[in-house]
């Protein structure tokens, strides 16, 4: 499975911070109109995020980069699986946020991290490659949000 290195990564870096963001900031303590919210802002990043996921699959972003990196494809299975799973459990995390969960904002703190990386590293691997890079459209689209949310949850918590 060296294929899905790259994303590993990433992914494990985002992972850490958002574990040091959620340990170290503590729960849930503004008002309800401010969780309410920051819950509208992360349901529109999960949005963002499936949308996303469509321009990434549509245009064989599991082929593309690990191919960037020398690496055999990921299976279209497995990148699909990932992609839903991730976005069911961001899902429930929003409607964690809205009852004041602890445990909701990890996986929070992970989309806002992980949706300005994306702002970053797709217009990179657009620049690496000379031309389109799958995910490139909705990039900058999924960072703004993800940023938007990681101001949301730093209001919303202690």
């Amino acid at each position: 499975m060296t294929e899905v290195l790259p994303s590993v990564l990433v992914l494990t870096v985002a992972a850490v911070v958002a574990l040091w963001l959620t340990i170290s900031r503590g729960g849930v303590v503004a008002s309800a109109a401010a969780v309410q919210r920051a819950v509208w802002v992360a349901a529109i990043a999960i949005a963002a995020q499936a949308g996303h996921f469509v321009e990434e699959v549509t245009t064989g972003f599991h082929e593309r980069l690990p191919a960037a990196f020398g690496l055999p494809p990921l299976s279209l299975r497995f990148f699909v699986s990932f992609n839903l799973a991730w976005l069911g459990i961001w899902a429930l995390s929003a409607w964690g946020l809205a009852r004041r969960r602890h445990v909701a904002l990890f996986p929070l703190w992970f989309l806002g991290i992980a949706g300005v990386a994306n702002g970053l590293l797709h217009p990179l691997l657009a620049l690496d490659a000379g031309g389109y890079f799958p995910g490139l459209a909705t990039s900058l689209l999924v960072a703004a949000v993800g940023a938007l949310l990681l101001a949301r949850l730093s209001r919303v918590t202690a």
